[in-house]
């Protein structure tokens, strides 16, 4: 009579992974994305398809399956010239540009899209992003074990504002910075009736966003820059961010707090809420009323606003770490731009290249102007300028 066998015993198979390229982006970034980390979720297929109709380009898709569901969804945009054969992650440089993994994918996956990706490119830019972002760090695990060159440069340091820690020490803002916003306020109130807002999910309409392009308009960066780095005009990112909001879901994450003086949009403060994470992204004031500091009572009350929420943590982002420190803010992972190249004679190019592409960058770090967040102007890249 045979000896039955214990479960243990069975020799187990590991787990079948299919790769897939299409042309376009794939339906399968949305599953991919709803199991990614929390602060990586509005990696959607919406987030994408704004950076294609905003910046243009024609996409790809790479996906990973494991046993018949995606783990890995990794777009890609022709960038530089054609010849050279470079993609890189489509997208918006706010919060960051990275692709979405599901929290429980392993290395394994990505190992198993490197092939199709050298089939499809010499390199793949990725970036600028933080340092132990999910996708990037499996990607360079994979990438060094299959003999891709991996290159990065320094773009700057994060600023973080850990909102939990610090009411954790006591009161949180001070009755003192409370008190002195109220001395502010009733002066600010001598220009007109102050109404503040907040806007968010279905509220993003036109109307909202050219409130926040009018303030832009009004402010430092229409003044002392060519306007391509303001976040709500036509001639700056309006378009992304207007196409982004097509998507509830991404909807629903975008914040902003909004000032109005009888009636007039003066300053705003702009963020994405991702999970217990408030990604700072934009804010600006009219310099009219400058001398009452607009700005830094509209993001208090939005940082108020924040801890009712559950928001726990403020991402900063780069940029001007003044005042930033101010509030709390201390300095967080770096961010920076990435290259792979594959395999053969395009990595041992890329490895000689590598001090070079450090040099695009800035040095270990130098902190960033206080004139831009956008520190690498991350559409340049794809307009064949870089």
């Amino acid at each position: 009579m045979s000896k039955p066998m214990l479960l243990e015993e069975f020799t187990r198979l590991p787990p079948a992974l299919t790769v897939d390229c299409v042309d376009g982006l794939a339906g399968a970034i949305d599953s991919v994305a709803i199991g990614a980390a929390p602060s990586h979720r509005f990696l959607r297929y919406g987030w994408f398809a704004a950076a294609l109709k905003a910046y243009g380009g024609a996409a790809r898709t790479i996906t990973v399956a494991r046993e018949g569901e995606a783990v890995v969804a990794l777009p890609i945009v022709a960038s530089g010239p054609a010849w050279a054969r470079l993609v890189s992650v489509p997208g918006c440089y706010w919060p960051f540009r990275s692709f979405p993994v599901r929290e429980d994918a392993g290395v394994e996956a990505v190992e198993a899209l490197l092939p199709r990706l050298a089939r499809e490119a010499r390199s793949l830019r990725v970036g600028p992003v933080y340092d132990g972002d999910p996708g990037l760090e499996l990607l360079r695990e994979a990438a060094l074990a299959k003999g891709w060159a991996v290159l990065d440069r320094f773009v700057a340091d994060s600023f973080l504002l850990d909102i939990a820690a610090a009411r954790g020490e006591g009161t949180w803002p001070r009755n003192s910075t409370l008190k002195k916003n109220r001395f502010h306020e009733k002066h600010l109130g001598s220009h007109g009736e102050l109404d503040w807002s907040f806007v968010h999910g279905s509220g993003w309409t036109g109307a909202a966003f050219d409130a926040l392009a009018e303030i832009e308009e009004k402010s430092w960066i229409a003044a002392r820059t060519d306007g391509s780095d303001a976040k709500f005009t036509a001639q700056g990112h309006g378009g992304f961010w207007r196409a982004a909001a097509e998507d509830p879901v991404i909807a629903g994450m975008m914040w902003a707090a909004l000032l109005r003086i009888d009636g007039a949009p003066t300053a705003f403060s702009f963020d994405m809420n991702a999970g217990t994470l408030k990604y700072a992204i934009a804010n600006s004031y009219d310099p009219r009323v400058a001398k009452h500091s607009p700005g830094k009572l509209l993001y208090y009350r939005n940082l108020v606003r924040a801890i009712e929420d559950g928001i726990a943590k403020v991402d900063w982002g780069a940029g001007d770490s003044g005042y930033k420190q101010v509030i709390g803010a201390e300095k967080g992972p770096a961010i920076r731009d990435w290259l792979f190249v594959r395999p053969g004679i395009d990595a041992l190019a890329g490895k000689l290249l590598r001090s070079a592409w450090k040099r695009t960058g800035r040095a270990e770090g130098e902190s960033a102007p206080a004139e831009a967040d956008g520190v690498v102007d991350a559409q340049a890249g794809e307009r064949g300028d870089e």
